[in-house]
């Protein structure tokens, strides 16, 4: 499946372009100030909306490799032959599973708050809440907001989720991502199937100070299938790290970025 992309920069150096992979319920739009941080400073920085998401195709979502393999068509599309890879969440798990199965398309993967392992989180109450949500003629995203909040209520999560509701007179009200599809698949993005082999370039795990996702626990599973990473954790910030301390995140990954 060939993937929507933003695109901005030219490398300066003749440098791989770094691509930028979302988390679950995201769009590459979420990158947008760090993308264009990261191309003001002589990079080609790709953004993608992975499948289901954003403005990219719908389908099955039978395992990661098959995301992961969506992104390498592409990149192979976009004649790209190498790449440094940033995926966060779900996306992380995405970069992994590339790094894994065609280690020569990746000079480096960094790893945002995410870890090779099951995790339950309750993403699937927040879908099927999503696909419940009465969307009718004329609603604005404020009675959509209400509407939801006895099921999901946190307000930030909302507004978040509520990015992918399309409203307006220019086109039918309704959710702009495949949420049946992501519904269905919710037990394959919650997981993690086993790989074989390692990735044995250059890679950084960066994870937040206040997030549980990356337990001290889970680096040796990570050492197992990296055996170079390193480590970083941003004190102050959750899972959406990269929101929580934008400054901060783009500090960890610039000198890695560089350096490999």
């Amino acid at each position: 499946m060939l993937l929507k992309t933003i695109v901005l920069g030219e490398a300066a150096d003749g440098r791989p372009p770094v691509i930028l992979l979302h988390g679950l319920f995201g769009s590459a739009r979420n990158w947008g100030q760090h993308q264009k941080t990261l191309a003001a400073a002589g990079r080609q920085v790709i953004a993608m909306d992975l499948r289901n998401h954003g403005e990219s195709p719908h389908g099955p979502v039978p395992s990661y490799g098959t995301m992961a393999e969506d992104v390498a068509e592409t990149l192979a599309a976009i004649g790209i032959n190498r790449c440094r890879l940033l995926g966060h969440s779900m996306g992380g798990k995405v970069a992994m599973r590339l790094a894994l199965s065609q280690p020569d398309l990746l000079e480096s993967v960094i790893v945002a708050d995410i870890a090779p392992r099951l995790y339950v989180h309750g993403n699937a109450d927040l879908a099927a809440a999503m696909l419940a949500l009465p969307i009718t003629p004329g609603m604005t995203r404020a009675e959509a907001s209400a509407a939801l909040a006895d099921r999901i209520p946190d307000a930030m999560i909302r507004s978040f989720l509520l990015l992918n509701l399309k409203l307006g007179a220019a086109q039918p009200n309704g959710w702009r991502i495949g949420l049946s599809e992501l519904a269905e698949a919710m037990p394959v993005i919650e997981g993690w199937e086993p790989v074989a082999g390692q990735y044995p370039g250059p890679a950084l795990f960066i994870t937040g100070g206040r997030s549980h996702y990356v337990p001290e626990d889970a680096r040796p599973e990570i050492r197992a299938l990296f055996p170079a990473a390193r480590f970083t954790v941003l004190e102050n910030a959750g899972h959406w790290l990269h929101v929580d301390d934008p400054a901060g995140f783009i500090a960890a990954i610039s000198p890695f970025l560089d350096a490999v």
